[in-house]
């Protein structure tokens, strides 16, 4: 007789494969609208923060972003020399780095446009479901904390 129950070690019953399996994926979404522009998604976070936030800190937006400066630097340097952004050493403390975007940066937000409605069809879920998921998300990711050492 054969089971039709999986082991609860199987990869589609683990929490974390599913994370990382839906990440994956809908930044494989992303791919073919951003490419025509040259970016990549790490890149496009960037610019979405930048438009919605204004000018801001190296370590402010790696603190956004959750990325380290050895990350980040990079991105930046990259975007810097595709003309969408400049980065601007403070007079009072030339530690402080800020992230000003360029004209151009600030033309792409409407060559790209508002790409929700591509992720509600390549997702097949609802507004509302898309939504309830991100509340989810943004919750576990608040409270993970890791697991004592030991």
């Amino acid at each position: 007789m054969r089971k039709d129950v999986r082991e609860s070690t199987a990869l589609d019953d683990m929490i974390c494969f599913q994370l990382y399996a839906a990440s994956r994926g809908m930044t494989a979404i992303y791919r073919p609208l951003l490419d025509p522009h040259g970016l990549t998604y790490p890149q496009y976070l960037v610019l979405r923060v930048l438009w919605h936030d204004g000018p801001t800190t190296v370590r402010d937006l790696g603190h956004t972003l959750r990325l380290d400066s050895g990350t980040l630097s990079p991105l930046l340097k990259r975007l810097e020399t595709q003309g969408h952004l400049r980065r601007e050493r403070q007079t009072h403390d030339e530690r402080v780095v800020t992230v000003h975007l360029t004209a151009t940066g600030v033309a792409l937000r409407e060559q790209i446009g508002d790409l929700t409605r591509q992720l509600v069809c390549a997702t097949g879920l609802t507004l509302d479901e898309l939504a309830q998921l991100n509340h989810l998300l943004s919750r576990a990711r608040g409270t993970a904390t890791l697991p004592p050492k030991g």
